[in-house]
């Protein structure tokens, strides 16, 4: 059996085709297109008429690729920019009426159960105590780890795309505005902060658009060239890759080498915040995993083959 899972982000709309092969499954095809539902509008928490659009197109050419794939499970998940707007029940009528798919929105207690056993597909346990990092563009999923348990989770509305329409960062960034960053996560964080330094977690488990570009930038090759099931990103390199984006210009981003265009704004405060996490909770070691949402959906699909629980 193959299945489509699309996870319709605040930033993109990301596609995963697998096939399920006894007692695993074989990962078959993946893609992403820029639907930048968190445009100015998500400070509304509302979908704007520009980012209904691009998402309505963009699933109109997921489909085109499903079909070609002769798929027969298709499982659609939206997150942070849908389940807070205003008018997401016009627009999920809409895109059932469009594709014949119903849109599952989930919670952000969801999304973190499934982020996690993605990373648990990639990682298969967690040998010590460990914090899984997801930063999109709507929220950020903070999850407490340990062998094959969950032990803490936290989703708050704190996405990169909701930072930099509630900040009018420059570029570079000012020092004034990296305090204001830092008091920012601080508040909204601290939690997740006093958890890891209360469980003493030394390692980082980072996954999704983030870090996928920091390591694309590391090891110099064009976004989504080298997919990672894991990789360890050395700390000298993170810190090498923070000084570069911090102190850089837009310009100067859109030139570097493995700069995924959907994070040329976005990159900076999410690795502001990845920096002021390692410090604040002493982390040494971190691993990055293009795995995350989608795959937990594929990890709930093994155990419970044809079901996906949404509860």
């Amino acid at each position: 059996m193959k299945v489509a899972v699309i996870d319709l982000g605040t930033n993109t709309c990301n596609l995963l085709i697998a096939e399920f092969i006894k007692p695993g499954y074989r990962i078959v095809h993946q893609s992403k297109l820029l639907v930048r539902l968190g445009d100015n509008k998500i400070k509304n928490n509302l979908l704007s008429k520009e980012a209904i659009s691009r998402a309505y197109y963009a699933l109109a050419e997921k489909k085109k690729i499903i079909e070609k794939y002769h798929v027969q499970k298709v499982c659609v998940f939206a997150t942070s920019a849908i389940r807070d707007a205003g008018n997401k029940i016009e627009f999920l009528e809409k895109v059932s009426n469009k594709t014949g798919w119903i849109v599952k929105v989930v919670s952000g207690e969801k999304e973190a159960d499934l982020i996690f056993k993605g990373v648990l597909l990639a990682l298969e346990e967690f040998k010590n105590p460990s914090v899984i990092l997801d930063i999109g563009g709507g929220s950020n999923e903070l999850i407490m780890a340990h062998k094959l348990e969950m032990l803490w989770k936290e989703s708050q509305p704190t996405g990169m795309a909701r930072v930099i329409t509630q900040f009018a960062l420059s570029n570079p960034l000012k020092p004034a505005e990296m305090i204001i960053l830092h008091n920012f996560f601080e508040a909204r964080h601290k939690a997740a902060f006093e958890q890891c330094i209360k469980h003493n977690v030394k390692n980082l488990v980072g996954c999704s658009g983030a870090f996928d570009t920091i390591a694309d930038i590391i090891d110099q090759v064009n976004p989504g060239e080298k997919p990672r099931k894991k990789q360890e990103i050395r700390m000298e390199d993170f810190w090498k890759v923070y000084k570069t984006l911090t102190e850089s210009t837009k310009k100067q981003r859109l030139k570097m080498k493995g700069m995924d265009m959907v994070r040329v704004d976005l990159i900076v405060p999410a690795v502001v915040f990845i920096g002021q996490f390692i410090k604040e909770t002493g982390i040494s070691k971190i691993i990055q995993t293009d795995f995350a949402l989608r795959e937990g959906v594929l990890y709930e699909l093994l155990k419970s083959p044809g079901y996906v629980s949404l509860s």
